[in-house]
């Protein structure tokens, strides 16, 4: 009896884990440079003594989608998207590095060049300082110019280049706030063949009509690991009565 627990007590709750990662899937849905997420399950049997039929149902492990999400063109001059793999390099609070497909750029009070969500773009020498009083152009390596609103405006000088990198997806890590670090927490190294395309995003890779669809399915599944957890209770009860009866 208890074999039944086992499988449907621990596939319900990875079910519900998994709700959880296609909920955030559909959440994500409209976010700039959002990477889904899947969840792989697979059955381990229970360790120990007397249990070698018992098996858990675990949540293998969380695969990140890196397939490239539509381009969708806004004709801003600081909106750029990442033309097939690669990642734009960004400075966290603490100082270490991070890397997004996130194009939405801004220029803080400050000057500096920073996503929409604060974190300042890293460039090959450090954080890019934009000057006052200037537009600014981002070409397909990532270099930026600025061209003096006042004055002669032909004149484009080239103040820094953002910093594209393109690590194996396999030495990826998604962290709590959606960014992606290396493994081994080191910087990676610059990648001359990265482009970027001005004046475009790229859109959520998430397919929200899979992710729908997927959605009911696992509720479908819920109910039926819970329904199993009942017919277990139920089984259980008539066993005790039959023993009774039997004495």
């Amino acid at each position: 009896m208890d074999r039944l627990i086992y499988t449907a007590m621990t596939g319900a709750k990875h079910v519900f884990m998994q709700q959880a990662g296609t909920a955030n899937n559909l959440a994500n849905a409209s976010t700039i440079g959002f990477k889904a997420q899947e969840h792989r399950f697979r059955a381990v049997p229970v360790q120990g003594d007397g249990m070698p039929t018992r098996a858990f149902v675990v949540d293998a492990s969380v695969k990140d989608v890196f397939d490239q999400g539509p381009l969708m063109y806004s004709g801003r001059n600081l909106d750029v998207a990442v033309e097939g793999q690669g990642w734009i390099a960004v400075q966290l609070p603490d100082g270490s590095e991070a890397y997004t497909r996130a194009g939405s750029l801004d220029v803080n009070a400050n000057g500096l060049l920073q996503t929409k969500s604060g974190q300042t773009v890293l460039g090959d020498g450090g954080p890019i300082t934009i000057p006052p009083d200037n537009s600014i152009e981002i070409a397909p390596d990532g270099t930026v110019s600025v061209v003096p609103e006042y004055g002669a405006r032909n004149n484009a000088n080239a103040i820094g280049r953002i910093k594209l990198v393109n690590p194996p997806e396999a030495d990826l890590v998604r962290g709590g706030d959606g960014l992606f670090r290396l493994k081994s927490g080191q910087p990676a190294p610059v990648n001359e063949n990265v482009r970027l395309t001005s004046g475009s995003l790229e859109g959520s890779n998430v397919n929200v009509t899979d992710a729908m669809v997927n959605l009911i399915s696992l509720s479908r599944q819920f109910e039926m690991q819970i329904k199993l957890l009942q017919t277990a209770d139920t089984n259980a009860r008539q066993a005790d009565q039959l023993i009774a009866m039997s004495r």
